[in-house]
């Protein structure tokens, strides 16, 4: 039984079963190569305005709960998975995935092949596209699919990012009580929130780091007052080139030769403050398993 279509701009169609919130949405069709933290992509806030294809075939496994979350809520735009387990086992389990997917309003669609999909993205480059499960009109899917915007030239993190500074001081899940912090060496790291995953966080107060996050639109200004011994610039979604106001003040607080770690949307603004150019890949790299050369 059809219950769901995802339509992509070129008049590819793919038909399957809704499971999550009733609708349609409309966002860049990417493919993430993760076996496991679907939980964590859909929160992560880089995934606004994109429809995740997650690679591996079987989703929903374990469930999902209420420490692994990447952000407060979800922001992909839409889930496309191969088969969603009908089974959600994990003794940390306190939902399970389609439940989840209604509570946050995500509209999504399984039965796709998505092996087919991905190669189709790979081949022709991301693509933008529409869930639709309201009415399975394959052409008004493929409309809506069109209006779509597209990500270049849109500034994202100003949508994503916290309305106000805060000290974050929560480090890595514990599970073993009787595991004691022995750092005592703290340094202050300024932490600019462009859609800013709370794992990276928690890794950095597991270093020894006192953490305030600030808003996207902080000046240098205003971080300088803070004192920082070091700065971070967050992940976050959509295009680099637009944040003029980020760029401008990463130039001042490169100026003051303070150090400086940029992360996907952040390491883009260090490149542009420095003097680079960015170009969009022809698909993007999302996944936990992708080969890197040490030089």
């Amino acid at each position: 039984l059809i219950t769901a279509l995802l339509a992509l701009e070129d008049g590819t169609i793919f038909s399957g079963k809704s499971i999550g919130a009733d609708g349609e949405t409309s966002g860049e069709v990417v493919f993430n190569t993760a076996m496991t933290g679907y939980q964590e992509i859909l929160t992560d806030p880089s995934y606004f305005k994109q429809l995740v294809t997650l690679t591996y075939p079987h989703i929903g496994n374990t469930g999902v709960n209420n420490s692994d979350f990447e952000s407060s809520r979800a922001f992909a735009s839409g889930l496309i998975i191969r088969e969603l387990s009908p089974i959600a086992s994990s003794w940390r389990k306190e939902n399970d995935l389609g439940s989840f997917l209604k509570a946050q309003n995500i509209v999504a669609i399984a039965d796709i092949d998505t092996r087919k999909l991905t190669n189709h993205i790979r081949s022709n480059g991301s693509l933008r596209g529409c869930i639709i499960n309201n009415e399975l009109d394959q052409q008004s899917a493929v409309k809506k699919a069109l209006e779509f915007p597209g990500l270049s030239g849109m500034d994202l993190a100003k949508s994503v990012t916290t309305d106000t500074s805060y000290g974050w001081n929560k480090g890595q899940h514990n599970i073993y009580e009787d595991k004691k912090k022995t750092l005592k060496e703290h340094f202050h790291v300024v932490a600019y929130d462009f859609g800013i995953k709370q794992n990276i966080l928690r890794l950095l107060v597991d270093q020894g780091c006192t953490v305030t996050v600030v808003p996207a639109m902080t000046t240098a200004e205003e971080v300088l007052s803070m004192k920082p011994d070091g700065v971070f610039l967050s992940n976050g979604p959509g295009d680099p080139e637009p944040c003029v106001y980020a760029i401008k003040a990463i130039q001042r607080l490169l100026e003051q030769k303070i150090p400086i770690f940029g992360i996907c949307l952040g390491h883009q603004l260090l490149a542009l403050a420095s003097g680079a150019k960015t170009i969009k890949m022809k698909f993007g790299h999302h996944g936990a398993n992708h080969p890197v050369q040490d030089v």
